[in-house]
């Protein structure tokens, strides 16, 4: 009979049940020993019988503490205690001198019977089988030695419920700890998650609308510009796809090949497999953290033209984007700035992957995103 609670509690559970069942065959064995080498004369085939009925049940009863649960094993194993102590009348094992392996055998059961039954259960038990040998043994009148050992049988009993309550005790701690611990994870978890959804949704802002909001707003775009108007409808389009269900794999070249062709400013050539199927992740993280690049490209470095090459297999990919523009010192880049620290690097990062950019003043810029980071 198990008790309710956490993994603690039931792993202790099953080995009370393994202990309970190591007892009874540690004890059977030397117990019926003594029983049969103190009987005397006539008393031998009686207590044999005994000795033989209690070894064959308790096999049973080993078997089911090893392999079933349930209470009504316990039942009969009480009936049994019982019924030993009442075979000391048929054997004369109090005038032989006999009782003690019958105290023994009673002993051990109730001490055992603490370690995987609830306490009501528990105690029941052990005060019908442990009362049930005190009275035998008061009504035969025996020295007050064996009323003693009688007597501590239940004394016995009530220090291992103790002891064994109080390492249920430790247990259901344990499991409280436990369950705090995996709530803690997962408030955790949680917490990181909606974090990483808000820098997603804010990147996915910075590389679409607020950038394309910017550049009218600084003066890049030129009335009647004609690819405004595309461009907004596609921001428009990628944000409300924003949090969407995903498949499970995309077509980086595909996604590549989009985000080059929506770039109208610049001549942007792309060189690539015909298809690269990846994680829809991966895909989806390479290809923003490269629209940003190209994005930075068209704001900021007077470049002529624009080269996105792919390279790779869904193991391991590489896409290099590459300008002639007038570069810069990527460690002079201020810290507070978003574009190559959360679009480009923090979106490789976030899928196992990695992104390195060169460049130097005069020299024009590569930004290199690789897949995963080995």
């Amino acid at each position: 009979m198990g008790s309710a609670g956490g993994e603690s509690v039931a792993l202790l559970s099953r080995y009370g049940r393994h202990l309970a069942a190591g007892v009874r065959v540690a004890v059977l064995g030397p117990v019926a020993v003594i029983g049969l080498l103190r009987a005397t004369g006539g008393h031998v085939a009686p207590t044999a019988v005994v000795v033989a009925a209690v070894a064959v049940w308790s096999a049973v009863y080993v078997w089911w503490l090893l392999r079933r649960t349930g209470s009504w094993a316990t039942a009969v194993d009480v009936a049994v205690m019982v019924l030993a102590c009442l075979s000391i009348f048929w054997t004369d094992a109090t005038a032989q001198g006999n009782v003690g392996w019958i105290r023994l055998l009673v002993s051990f059961a109730c001490l055992a019977y603490q370690w995987y039954t609830p306490l009501a259960y528990g105690v029941a038990a052990t005060g019908v089988a442990g009362g049930t040998l005190l009275a035998v043994v008061l009504v035969t009148e025996p020295p007050a030695n064996v009323v003693n050992a009688a007597i501590g049988v239940l004394a016995f009993a009530a220090l291992s419920r103790t002891a064994w309550s109080l390492v249920m005790r430790g247990a259901r701690g344990a499991d409280r700890l436990a369950l705090s611990a995996e709530r803690a994870r997962k408030a955790q978890r949680v917490a990181a998650e909606v974090r990483a959804d808000e820098r997603e949704l804010v990147n996915a802002l910075h590389d679409t609308a607020a950038t394309t909001l910017l550049m009218v707003g600084s003066g890049q775009v030129r009335p009647g510009d004609a690819w405004l108007r595309p461009r907004a409808r596609r921001d428009l389009d990628m944000l409300r796809g924003y949090g969407r269900q995903a498949p499970a794999e995309a077509d980086l070249t595909r996604l590549l090949r989009a985000e080059a062709e929506a770039v109208s400013q610049l001549p942007v050539r792309f060189d690539g497999p015909a298809e690269l199927p990846v994680p829809y992740r991966v895909g989806r993280a390479v290809a923003d953290a490269a629209r940003e690049a190209m994005n930075n490209v068209v704001r900021h470095a007077g470049a002529g033209r624009i080269q996105v090459r792919l390279s790779g297999d869904p193991r391991r990919l590489r896409v290099e984007v590459v300008d002639d523009g007038r570069g810069f010192a990527p460690e002079r880049v201020p810290a507070t700035r978003r574009g190559l620290r959360d679009c480009v690097h923090g979106r490789l990062a976030a899928v196992g992957g990695v992104a390195r950019v060169a460049s130097s003043p005069g020299a024009g810029t590569r930004v290199s995103l690789e897949w995963p980071d080995e």
